[in-house]
C-alpha cells in the first residue's frame, strides 16, 4: 500500500472510483530546507515534462491538492508544497513576502523543473495566489506564469464591506491563538471549518482535508498549522484593495480560474480587472462550484486547469 493509498484508510464517507485511482498514481514526499526551515512537499509525474507548482491557501496544505495534481501527472510534472507554517512543514518567526517567495522557488528548483527546459507555471488558491504573485514579481525569470484561483479580489468599496463583515478584528488576526488540543480524533475532525464558510459539494474531500489537517499532540490532536501563521492575515485594507493592480501588472502569463458562486470572486471582478488592463486575460468560473471549487467540482476545476495550462 502507499503512502497515498494509506491516507484513504479510516475515512468513512463514501468515495467514488476516480478518487480512489487518482490517488493510487505514484507520488513522492520530499523535503528542501530554505533558511533553515524544512518544507515538505509532494512531487508527481516525469520531471521531463513542463513543470506545474500547486500552493495552498491559508491555514491549508499541500492535500488540498493532493487528489487534483495526479489528474494533471499525466501532460506534466507536479508538486505541491506545505507553506512553512502549515502541513507538515516547519514554522518561522515571521512570514515576509521575501521569503515566501523563496521557498516556492526553493521548492521548484529541488523538485527539477528545470530538467525540462521549461520554466514551471505557478497555480496559486487564495492565499497561495499572493505568494505566487510574490514569486513573479520577485523571481520572475525563473516562471513561465501564474494562474491564481479564486482569491480575494473584489473592487475596493466591496472589499472594505466584506473586510469589516469579518468576526475577526485586525488586532486578532495579527495575534497568534494558543493551540487547541481535542482529546481524540474524532472530536478534533467535527470541529474543522471551511474559511470562508461554505456547503461543499464532495463530502469525502472535506472529510479528507479535515484528517489531513490534524496531527497527534500531547493529551490528543491539534491542528498542523502552527499558531504563529495567523500573523500573515494582518494585512491591511489597501493591501488587500491593491491586489487587482498588481496582478494585472505582472509580466507574465496569465490567468483567472473561480467558484461562479464564491464569496472572493465573481463576474464584476472580472469587469474590474478588465477595467484595469487584463482584457486578455482568461477567466474561467467553474459551474456550482463556490471559493473552495476543488472540494464542489474537483473534475471541472481540473479541467480548468487543463485546458489553460495546455496553451502555455
Amino acid at each position: 500500500m502507499t503512502e497515498a493509498e494509506a491516507e484513504l484508510e479510516g475515512l468513512q464517507q463514501p468515495h467514488p472510483p476516480w478518487f480512489r485511482e487518482a490517488m493510487a498514481i505514484p507520488r513522492e514526499s520530499r523535503e528542501v530546507e530554505v533558511e533553515g526551515c524544512a518544507i515538505r512537499y509532494l512531487r508527481w509525474g516525469d520531471p521531463s515534462k513542463p513543470g506545474i507548482v500547486l500552493v495552498h491557501g491559508f491555514l491549508a496544505h499541500a492535500r488540498c491538492f493532493a487528489f487534483i495534481a495526479p489528474l494533471l501527472a499525466r501532460d506534466f510534472h507536479v508538486v505541491a508544497y506545505d507553506v512553512s507554517g502549515y502541513g507538515d512543514s516547519g514554522y518561522r518567526p515571521d512570514y515576509s513576502s521575501t521569503v515566501r517567495a523563496r521557498e516556492l522557488l526553493a521548492v521548484a528548483e529541488h523538485a527539477g523543473m528545470a530538467e525540462s527546459g521549461v520554466r514551471p507555471a505557478i497555480v496559486g488558491h487564495s492565499y497561495g495566489a499572493t505568494i505566487g504573485m510574490d514569486a513573479i514579481e520577485q523571481h520572475g525569470e525563473h516562471f513561465r506564469g501564474l494562474l491564481i484561483c479564486d482569491v480575494l479580489m473584489l473592487r475596493p468599496e466591496r472589499l472594505l464591506a466584506f473586510r469589516a463583515a469579518s468576526s475577526i478584528s485586525a488586532r486578532q488576526r495579527s495575534e497568534s491563538p494558543p493551540r487547541r488540543v481535542y482529546p481524540d480524533l474524532k472530536t478534533a475532525m467535527g470541529r474543522f471549518r471551511l474559511a470562508p464558510p461554505q456547503p461543499v459539494e464532495c463530502p469525502y474531500l472535506l472529510e479528507y482535508i479535515a484528517r489531513h489537517s490534524l496531527e497527534p499532540h500531547p493529551g490528543g490532536w491539534t491542528w498542523k498549522f502552527h499558531p504563529s501563521s495567523f500573523a500573515v492575515d494582518a494585512r491591511s485594507d489597501d493591501w488587500w484593495i491593491d491586489q487587482p493592480r498588481r496582478f494585472v501588472a505582472l509580466d507574465a502569463r496569465k490567468a483567472v480560474v473561480y467558484g461562479e458562486r464564491s464569496a472572493l470572486f465573481d463576474t464584476d471582478t472580472e469587469d474590474h480587472l478588465r477595467e484595469l488592463g487584463a482584457d486578455r486575460v482568461p477567466m474561467v468560473a467553474v459551474p456550482d462550484a463556490r471559493h473552495h471549487l476543488m472540494l464542489d467540482q474537483p473534475l471541472a476545476f481540473t479541467s480548468a486547469l487543463r485546458a489553460i495550462l495546455a496553451t502555455w
